[in-house]
């Protein structure tokens, strides 16, 4: 990788990504993991282990090399027995206090109907282990994928650390093969190349991680929003069974039978409140447990969103969760659990590893067994399945969750970067991962009606919404005439044209983007804290204001350091106006905005 090129995700990592992956990104490792025992980034230097809550690596996401993982949540904190004593521990030596499945209790609820390359879709995101080879998708991957980064057949080892989300895969339930298989790697473990030629944003694992070799990170549990960072948040997660896995011969760790449950029971921790460690939801809620003994299922992935009342109560049909009285659990099972194989209560077909599964469907209602139902079958996540096979077994889906809000999303369209590039919505020319229309320095953006219906009708495509002159004002800059964003050049100019002539003027700018919305005759779309303003100015008989240039040494006097212009951070300018006579009534209005992302 170029050293320039390094320096642009770099750059782009800190500024035009959205900030849910880094501020709210929470995770686990197994205990075969290489990271245990490693001195975490914050926390002093704790240790890290398999009971920890872990967060992305101080900067990451971002291309590695990277510093450890922190630590978001001490396995302590989960009341987890034993933990003090098995800080410090070394890999491939279980210890029983494995987290193997994690949610707020508060994640994204799964809805019907919404069509599948819709921005208001929710999407599946999860990880696999060190095992897993994916399916082939329908065409060259753009974007890496479980079958480029697993262990067959490119030998690359680097899946089990990432977490990759769907395609553009319809709403569940769907049997296998309803679709073309599809998944994209999202967030990378170590942010370095894999073997395969990928490089995309990183969170501090280890990467790669040979199978007979255990010499990287199996990343176990995810939660991706904010609800876990609260000081009283509820907690639920899995602990670990103890049977053996099929394909390296050795025990699981244990956790839940040393905890006191089940490795398919849901437990439930109530942070600084003085209570137990308590169970939500039973195995046997699930329908598990049942084709075995008690602790032959282990619940090994889990997205969960309870009604508000902290009681499991199981949903009998799908998205009966929607109307509060039922709770929404998904999960999956570890590869060797007692179910794998049995038929599930929706389809009756064979249960995989790979399977998002969800409570089972009654008798009553037209169920087909006992067992958990298949709300989404492993193919159409790209997922290698072996249904039905005695001696095969498929990839496990080892975490999962469901979101709206995208972790990466430069061009603000509301899908996730990778996908528009998988689904060929985004160039990506230099195969960076980032779309092309990000890589641009200077972007206008916030066009009347483009972005929000014009407030009372005053459309005006080319720029803001159209003011008393039946035009509407443009905000542009000289970047195209020899103007640069270069922090110490200092020499972009904003020009703002289409103005009525001789009234007042500011232009104003934010850190942040925001969904664009009605504002006196216009429409904004820069947020509104923190914002910083240049003086007044006057539009003359041309009806045009200019600043800069040294737009950038005059951020660093006027607004001090939280509102200075630095190399690497993106800023978003926008110009209000007073309009007398205008066609809404408000007496003002707005440009469109300019996004500008400085180099130094």
């Amino acid at each position: 990788m170029t050293p320039r090129r390094t320096a642009l995700l770099t750059a782009l990592a800190a500024t035009s990504l959205a900030p849910l992956a880094s501020a709210q990104l929470s995770f686990s490792v197994d205990w075969r993991s290489r990271s245990l025992a490693q001195p975490a980034s914050n926390a002093a230097g704790a240790p890290i282990t398999e009971g920890d809550i872990l967060a992305p690596a101080p900067g990451a996401p971002a291309l590695g090399p990277l510093g450890n993982a922190s630590i978001r949540r001490f396995g302590g904190e989960l009341l987890l027995q034993n933990f003090a004593t098995c800080q410090g521990h070394q890999p491939l030596t279980p210890c029983g206090i494995e987290v193997d499945a994690l949610s707020s209790g508060q994640d994204d609820v799964a809805v019907p109907g919404v069509p599948a390359s819709d921005a208001d879709r929710r999407r599946y995101w999860f990880s696999v282990d060190e095992w897993a080879t994916g399916r082939p998708p329908v065409a060259t991957p753009l974007r890496p994928q479980v079958i480029t980064e697993g262990n067959n057949p490119a030998q690359v080892w680097d899946a089990c650390a990432d977490v990759f989300c769907d395609v553009n895969v319809p709403a569940g339930p769907l049997p296998p093969l309803a679709v073309q298989p599809n998944n994209v790697g999202t967030i990378d473990g170590n942010g370095l190349a894999s073997a395969a030629n990928f490089a995309y944003f990183g969170i501090g694992l280890r990467e790669p991680n040979n199978p007979s070799l255990h010499n990287g990170d199996n990343l176990d549990a995810l939660e991706i929003g904010p609800e876990i960072l609260s000081a009283t948040a509820s907690i639920y997660f899995s602990l670990d069974a103890a049977f053996p896995d099929l394909l390296n011969s050795t025990p699981n760790s244990g956790s839940a039978a040393l905890n006191g449950f089940r490795g398919a029971d849901v437990v439930r921790v109530r942070l600084n409140t003085g209570l137990p460690l308590s169970l939500y939801a039973s195995a046997t809620s699930l329908g598990l447990d049942l084709a075995g003994v008690p602790g032959s299922d282990d619940l090994d992935a889990l997205c969960l969103r309870d009604n508000g009342d902290g009681v499991f109560q199981p949903s009998q049909t799908p998205y009966d969760w929607i109307g509060g009285t039922r709770d929404m659990l998904l999960f999956s099972v570890r590869r060797g659990s007692a179910v794998i194989n049995q038929p599930d209560s929706i389809f009756g077909v064979p249960i995989q590893p790979g399977d998002i599964l969800t409570t089972p469907l009654p008798t009553a209602l037209g169920g087909l067994s006992p067992f958990p139902g298949i709300f989404m079958a492993a193919e159409n996540l790209g997922l290698r399945t072996a249904r039905g096979s005695t001696t095969v077994s498929g990839d496990d889906l080892d975490a999962l969750d469901i979101t709206k809000k995208p972790c990466f999303d430069c061009n603000e369209n509301g899908v996730e970067d990778a996908v528009d590039i998988a689904t060929g919505a985004s160039s990506d020319n230099n195969h960076n991962g980032i779309p092309d229309e990000c890589e641009d320095k200077v972007v206008e953006v916030c066009k009347c009606n483009a972005d929000a219906p014009a407030p009372c009708g005053n459309s005006y495509a080319p720029g803001g919404c159209a003011n008393s002159t039946g035009v509407g004002a443009i905000l542009e800059t000289n970047i195209a005439g020899g103007g640069s964003v270069g922090v110490a050049a200092d020499n972009l100019t904003f020009t703002t044209t289409q103005m009525r002539p001789n009234i007042s003027a500011v232009m104003y700018m934010g850190p942040a983007n925001k969904p664009a919305a009605p504002f006196d005759d216009g429409v904004r779309c820069i947020a509104n804290s923190p914002t910083y303003r240049y003086a007044i100015k006057n539009s003359r008989a041309s009806g045009t204001v200019v600043y800069g240039p040294g737009v950038v040494a005059t951020s660093a006097v006027r607004f001090g350091p939280a509102g200075t212009i630095t190399a690497g951070s993106t800023w978003y300018f926008q110009t209000w106006y007073r309009d007398p006579g205008g066609p809404c009534g408000q007496n003002a209005n707005l440009s469109n905005v300019v996004r500008v992302t400085y180099e130094p």
